[in-house]
């Protein structure tokens, strides 16, 4: 049995991400104080924590076999979708005091794209089909992630930008 160490080296990297993630989106609910806000940015901690514990298992059965287990899956789904009103109208009312929590957004939105890539590119350069199967379904959920934080950037950024006199390049 020989165990891929770039793999093993990817998996410890993309859970370190998502425990970052888990941080950034726990402090972020945590300073919120719109109640929609704070349970989107909570639904996204424990996305993060569903990713932590896939990939903690598969890099366990990685070291324990020597292959990812195609049987352990992402437990639970997104606590969200794209379209889904992440504020209440009360706080879509302050968007322009909203400094803080655009600022968020954007940050979330960030971290989701580079953690899409980092998948994408693991999928691309494995020659093993399990485990491009596993960054896929990784990039994909990031993915979702992604458009559902920048859905609601649009949502209030004209608003946001219009009362804050900011004017696009």
């Amino acid at each position: 049995m020989s165990v891929n160490p770039k793999l093993l080296e990817a998996l410890e990297q993309a859970i370190q991400a998502e425990i970052e993630g888990y941080h950034f989106y726990t402090m972020v609910a945590a300073a919120t104080k719109d109640p929609k806000g704070k349970e989107m940015f909570e639904a996204l901690a424990q996305d993060e924590v569903r990713h932590t514990e896939f990939l903690r298992a598969q890099h366990h059965a990685l070291e324990a076999t020597g292959r990812v287990d195609t049987l352990i899956s992402i437990v639970g789904e997104p606590g969200f979708e794209a379209g889904t009103p992440f504020f209440s109208d009360k706080f879509k009312q302050r968007a322009s005091k909203a400094h803080f929590e655009m600022t968020a957004l954007s940050v979330g939105a960030q971290l989701e794209a580079d953690a899409m890539k980092f998948y994408r590119e693991q999928a691309e350069i494995t020659d093993d089909a399990s485990v491009a199967a596993l960054f896929r379904e990784l990039a994909m959920w990031e993915q979702g992630h992604h458009d559902a934080l920048v859905a609601q950037m649009k949502e209030l950024e004209q608003e946001y930008w219009a009362v804050n006199r900011f004017a696009p390049f």
